[in-house]
């Protein structure tokens, strides 16, 4: 999983408004009168409260111009110059959070985490500044990458909190996993889920997502199934498909994982060519080639599965292994032109045989020979003599067996040598049919016409 971005000022600013609430309030009750001097942790001296007001408007104008960043840290650097060591710590955490404003403003999240850190030094900080301030340490920790920093704010944000908090939650997860302590990500994250949940929010895909990617992770791929098949009815998405798939296959469910792979298929989210050819070849494996052979012409067609020997050669294979081998032809043919052995010629040689073109499988076998560089020479050539002795060629099949057992190891001699035994049987028996078919023709001559 990637590292979390940098997190928006937008959502920081958000985050951090509820602190800047007691000035606001102490700032409209200016309105009515002016709040006494004080030295107590709740409330702003009126010189405090005059340049928080002048910094307020630098920083937010309100006639909606652009904030004067440069002027605002001036007149807080003087403030703080000036009165920090006779503020009380309400003053102290009210200056403190305009700094955190400042350095959010630009980005400075460094700048930010500095006086972050600062705030949590006041003694008497009301509680829910100190709570927002963890958070927020939190969030701008992940930021910066400095997981367990951002984790340790987290939890102590959760030992100080009387309630849980989704934010909080979530970059917990988010922090262990990349601290990859996957274990302790997962509870986590169910945490974030649940609550989201249970006060009305809508999950997204990715928060699924990333809930299985834990369950991959630590190959928990019962759970994983369970989500996957939940996120398909949710959200219908081709990865979710592919990835039912994938968890059949860990779960060595074989058929289900050509059952979920067919089912991508059947509903279009199948787009590239290794998934094609799978369930292609795998359907061919479970007794369905011809399914499997219509998959794989559909990707070869639609050019998803690229038009290469190696790809032809499959799909020849295909038809094969259905028994159309008409419909194996074509590629095999193309096979046979593209390729650089006579492997090709062998099997188109080999299709004509199956289907008794013995004159088209000798030529396509004697193609081979000549064109060469073939995986085995022996083979291709007996299968030679197998057609041409179909076709009554003995002399042909003879030498052709001849020079199989030439080529051939132990073995392939002794095919070729019982193979020149079989054709000199077949030759003999077809001599004496041949000559029995002559005389019966001389005995049964017709008696001659007896009209004349």
């Amino acid at each position: 999983m990637k590292a979390i971005n940098k997190l928006s000022l937008a959502f920081l600013v958000a985050v951090l408004a509820a602190a800047l609430l007691p000035v606001q309030g102490a700032l409209a009750g200016e309105e009515e009168r002016a709040p006494p001097e004080a030295r107590t942790a709740g409330t702003l001296s009126q010189q405090v409260m005059r340049a928080i007001t002048d910094i307020q408007e630098l920083m937010s104008p309100e006639d909606g111009g652009e904030p004067n960043y440069a002027e605002a840290k001036i007149e807080l650097d003087q403030l703080r110059e000036r009165r920090w060591e006779r503020m009380n710590d309400f003053e102290k955490s009210t200056l403190l959070s305009f700094y955190t404003n400042y350095y959010l403003g630009l980005e400075d999240f460094q700048g930010a985490l500095g006086i972050f850190e600062e705030m949590l030094l006041i003694e008497e900080l009301r509680m829910d500044q100190r709570l927002r301030t963890l958070r927020s340490l939190g969030q701008l920790y992940a930021a910066e990458e400095e997981w367990q920093n951002s984790i340790n704010n987290y939890t102590s944000w959760r030992e100080l909190s009387l309630e849980e908090d989704i934010i909080v939650f979530k970059g917990l997860s988010y922090a262990h996993y990349q601290l990859e302590q996957y274990i302790e990500a997962l509870p986590y994250w169910l945490d974030y889920m649940n609550m989201s949940l249970s006060v009305g929010e809508e999950l997204g895909r990715d928060d699924y997502a990333y809930l299985n990617g834990i369950y991959f992770t630590l190959e928990d791929f019962d759970n994983a199934l369970d989500l996957t098949k939940t996120m398909i009815v949710k959200f219908d998405n081709p990865t979710d498909w592919l990835n039912l798939n994938a968890i059949y296959a860990s779960l060595d469910q074989e058929d289900r994982r050509v059952q979920a792979l067919n089912l991508a298929y059947i509903a279009g989210h199948l787009d590239d060519e290794q998934r094609y050819l799978n369930l292609g070849q795998s359907l061919a494996g479970m007794n369905i080639p011809l399914s499997g052979s219509k998959i794989i012409e559909e990707g070869l067609e639609l050019d998803i599965i690229e038009d290469n020997v190696e790809n032809l050669e499959i799909a020849t294979q295909m038809h094969l292994i259905a028994s159309t081998y008409e419909d194996g032809l074509p590629n095999a043919l193309r096979v046979a032109e593209m390729s650089d052995s006579g492997d090709g010629w062998d099997n188109v040689g080999y299709i004509h045989y199956l289907m008794a073109n013995y004159e088209e499988a000798a030529e396509a076998f004697q193609s081979a020979v000549d064109k060469g560089n073939l995986s085995d020479r022996s083979a291709t050539l007996l299968f030679l003599a197998r057609s041409l002795l179909e076709l009554d060629d003995f002399e042909g099949a003879r030498a052709a067996a001849r020079q199989a057992s030439d080529a051939g190891d132990e073995n392939s001699r002794n095919s070729a040598e019982q193979y020149l035994n079989f054709i000199a049987t077949t030759e003999t028996r077809h001599n004496i049919i041949e000559e029995r078919k002559a005389e019966a023709i001389d005995y049964y001559r017709p008696y001659p016409s007896l009209i004349d």
